[in-house]
């Protein structure tokens, strides 16, 4: 029997945690859950992990909930947003959306001058 992806486990864990990063007042929130695998989610997970900003308006965005002008199919399909631009994100593995995740996080809090 194939062992379960604990990385996978992590995610899921995740769902519905808001969490504060910066004293400033910076915030990340998680949704994510299972789901029948279909064409539009193939590797069965509807999630949406973003960074918000002091005003509330998302900085980083990593989902596939909803479609995206120029890619393929009508539903929603893996991207990424990073400040006011959203590009195509190519899911491969829950440890990868994460490390992907936090890596924008920290591009963008540097970026800010918010993280040295």
């Amino acid at each position: 029997m194939a062992q379960r992806d604990a990385a996978l486990d992590t995610l899921l864990d995740l769902n519905g945690q808001v969490l504060v990063i910066d004293e400033a007042g910076y915030w990340v929130k998680f949704v994510v859950h299972e789901v029948p695998a279909s064409p539009s989610k193939p590797h069965g997970l509807d999630y949406s992990l973003t960074l918000h900003g002091l005003d509330g308006d998302r900085l980083v965005g990593f989902d596939n909930a909803h479609p995206v002008a120029g890619q393929r199919g009508g539903s929603g399909q893996d991207h990424k947003h990073r400040l006011r631009t959203v590009r195509p994100y190519e899911y491969t593995e829950a440890a990868a959306l994460l490390a992907a995740f936090w890596n924008e996080v920290e591009s963008v809090m540097r970026e800010k001058g918010v993280w040295t």
